[in-house]
């Protein structure tokens, strides 16, 4: 009974709170969101229609690259990563659209990939994954992100259902899709992430060096296919889970205002793995729709104590 009436009277507040046009813990007024963030709040609250085209790269990122380059977003990176070894990388709105450019031609020349492609990408938290994520925005293409920790036979399980032209993943893994090269019959191109080359591979580092930034991003529709998750197959084996254009870039905008509350002077840390949707959710949409900037630390194993510090 107590709990009853503690979350009948607890739930108004919360409610309260979160229609204030502004953040109270700051201590002072500050505006919560741009127009971006506002226009398509305003879709998830169906006071306007869902737009016929909408694509996250060039209708939200490069959006804010703009509103940067103008002066009318603070200083602060749009992706900002770290490792154990002391590498950083900095990278503002303008910079990533300058880089996700590049990767969408690599994509779409070297690997041979066409708009509506799958790919799966097995990567750990490097910054190329968002790099990556981007692109295939830009290039219409499908991403399908999996953990580091899938071995041979889930790779090839989920290569042979998607039916994915092309794998990127590093060379921890290169072995694995390796020994399953003969049952993948769909598979076009092998897209590697390393210092060194490796036979049978493309690399991404050597062919960032020679690719043209020079892209123009398709214009895709809010219910074209962007991208699959697999279930973790608790019961029976893992099931594809499609997302479009727009459920993912406008459906977040909800979840950054109001759940997490961001602003473009936030630095938003999301410690999930890329292979698990909620890092598309904590480390791409939702902060980078409000246009904050996404911090990443990438550790080969969890420390409570570094993330405490």
């Amino acid at each position: 009974f107590i709990m009853r009436t503690f979350i009948k009277s607890w739930i108004p507040q919360c409610l309260r709170i979160l229609r204030l046009p502004c953040r109270l813990f700051h201590g002072c007024d500050r505006l919560l969101t741009s127009q971006i963030i506002s226009y398509y709040d305003s879709i998830n609250q169906y006071k306007k229609e869902l737009p016929e085209y909408f694509n996250f790269a060039s209708d939200v990122l490069d959006e804010w690259s703009e509103l940067e380059k103008d002066g009318r977003r603070p200083a602060n990176p749009a992706f900002w990563w770290v490792n154990d070894e002391g590498e950083e990388v900095k990278w503002s709105f303008e910079e990533l659209g300058f880089l996700s450019r590049k990767a969408a031609n690599i994509l779409s020349e070297a690997c041979g990939l066409q708009r509506g492609d799958k790919v799966i990408a097995v990567l750990p938290r490097v910054p190329e994954w968002w790099l990556l994520n981007v692109a295939c925005m830009r290039a219409g293409i499908v991403f399908i992100p999996g953990t580091s920790q899938l071995r041979a036979k889930d790779i090839l399980y989920r290569l042979q259902v998607s039916k994915a032209k092309c794998i990127i993943t590093s060379d921890t893994l290169a072995p694995a899709v390796e020994s399953i090269m003969p049952d993948c019959q769909f598979l076009k191109s092998k897209l590697i992430v390393a210092k060194g080359s490796r036979d049978g591979w493309l690399n991404l580092k050597e062919l960032f060096a020679v690719t043209s930034a020079d892209h123009k991003c398709v214009k895709t529709r809010s219910e074209d296919p962007m991208l699959i998750y697999f279930t973790s197959g608790s019961t029976g084996s893992p099931k594809m889970v499609v997302q479009s254009h727009s459920s993912y870039g406008i459906g977040f905008a909800a979840s950054g205002r109001y759940w997490m509350n961001l602003t473009p002077s936030d630095i938003m840390w999301n410690t999930s793995d890329t292979g698990w949707v909620k890092s598309a959710w904590s480390s791409v949409f939702a902060p980078w729709i409000c246009g904050s900037c996404v911090f990443v630390h990438n550790m080969p194993q969890f420390k409570p104590t570094a993330i405490a510090e």
